[in-house]
């Protein structure tokens, strides 16, 4: 019998054989230094210092190299000179510096020249959009991870480089996370480019405008920056005032004192719940006074504050103004003791002032409240007076300056009938 004949193999006509992962990837590794080349051919008939000349020249790259593929690639050129390995050092293939770059700017360094670069960089993306994300959320964090691989002087100009890249909005405060690193904190070396960089952002915009920055970019601690054995808040404020930065000092401070005035008015809250009596109250506030003092004035108004927010209010409006004094009086035993000369009395009639004008059940009351406190010597007369004349705080001041018109005219009488005497 005859074999049947043999069937024929099915071909692979129009499928295209993968290449193999190793071989794509060594390609890869190449394909940046092919975008540098070509980059380079563009920038290198520009003469230096040619700001104009140079931004014409990357706009006008963009439109035939793939800069959203290479984005990296191209920050690392315009930012530090050349592509960099993982680790941070140079790909050392024999390239010269780029042409065009941040550490080509003066030395000594000087903001204004810097901004020139950034001026360049600035434009580009504005141009080419789709720049910005790759460069806040991936070039700049990297680069700034190596940071200690650079001499002195060019750490400094990367690091106004990155303060006018982040108050000109071109890249967000999160990117500073990376010097939170334990190899950049230990030798000073975060600290020293943060307070460059802040140096040269507070150049340009105001220090609300870089507390919202580094607020939007999650910096909640600058204490982070700062080596462990220097990690307290007055060697943060000591540091920043040294370096001719009161406004960051500050800052910094107003911040404690914020977090340490919530502590206080959460932990009163707590304390009365829990039904605690008032001397051991008054001892617990003295206490936390000595480990982390506020002023007199913030710390009477923190009291007054957690105090008159322990308070359950009636569902009927004309049972508050009674509740009010009733507990007002029953707690002046715990704000009597912190009530120790006349800026803090002052600061608590403004605290009632201001609470009595937020809160309209019992804005009324407040010439009785103030009775109550001068009855029960948690402010004297000449607070109340002073307050009267010219210490009040502009929320609803006319209506509380005549609520109490009587109150301090009596207290005047009160006043000038002991002189006679």
């Amino acid at each position: 019998m005859s074999q049947p004949p043999a069937a024929s193999k099915p071909s692979l006509q129009g499928v295209r054989i993968k290449a193999r992962k190793g071989a794509v990837k060594a390609h890869a590794k190449h394909e940046p230094s092919i975008f540098r080349d070509q980059l380079y051919k563009h920038l290198e008939t520009v003469p230096e210092g040619d700001f104009e000349a140079f931004t014409n020249k990357l706009v006008q790259a963009g439109g035939t190299l793939e800069y959203l593929k290479y984005a990296d690639a191209l920050f690392e050129l315009l930012l530090v000179g050349g592509l960099l390995q993982p680790g941070g050092s140079y790909v050392d293939d024999g390239a010269p510096p780029s042409p065009f770059s941040v550490t080509k700017a003066k030395e000594p360094v000087e903001v204004a020249d810097v901004k020139q670069y950034i001026e360049v960089l600035n434009k580009l993306i504005r141009r080419y959009k789709y720049l910005q994300r790759p460069l806040e959320e991936n070039s700049l964090p990297t680069i700034l991870q190596y940071i200690n691989r650079w001499d002195e002087t060019q750490r400094e100009k990367l690091a106004v480089a990155t303060g006018l890249l982040l108050s000109q909005g071109l890249a967000s405060g999160s990117c500073l996370q990376s010097l939170t690193k334990d190899h950049l904190v230990k030798n000073d070396v975060s600290l020293n480019v943060i307070t460059t960089l802040f140096r040269a952002y507070l150049i340009d915009q105001s220090m609300e405008h870089l507390a919202a920055a580094l607020k939007r970019g999650g910096i909640k601690d600058l204490i982070a920056f700062f080596p462990p054995n220097k990690r307290s808040d007055k060697v943060l404020e000591e540091h920043f005032r040294k370096a001719g930065l009161p406004q960051v000092a500050d800052w910094w401070v107003k911040r404690q004192f914020a977090s340490l005035k919530e502590g206080i008015v959460k932990e009163l809250r707590e304390r009365l719940e829990r039904e605690e009596t008032h001397a051991d109250i008054v001892t617990a506030i003295k206490e936390k006074q000595e480990e982390q003092p506020l002023p007199d004035t913030e710390l009477i108004q923190c009291i007054w504050q957690g105090l008159i927010s322990s308070i359950e209010w009636s569902a009927r409006q004309d049972q508050n103004e009674a509740l009010a004094l009733r507990e007002i009086t029953s707690f002046t035993d715990i704000l009597q003791p912190f009530c120790n000369g006349p800026k803090t009395e002052v600061a608590l009639i403004n605290a009632v002032q201001v609470y009595c004008y937020e809160d309209t059940r019992v804005i009324k009351a407040f010439p009785q409240i103030l009775k109550v406190l001068y009855n029960k010597d948690c402010i004297s007369d000449q607070a109340i007076v002073y307050w009267y004349q010219k210490g009040s705080k502009p929320q609803g001041r006319q209506h509380f300056l005549q609520a109490t018109q009587a109150l301090v005219k009596f207290l005047q009488e009160q006043d000038s009938d002991e002189e006679e005497e």
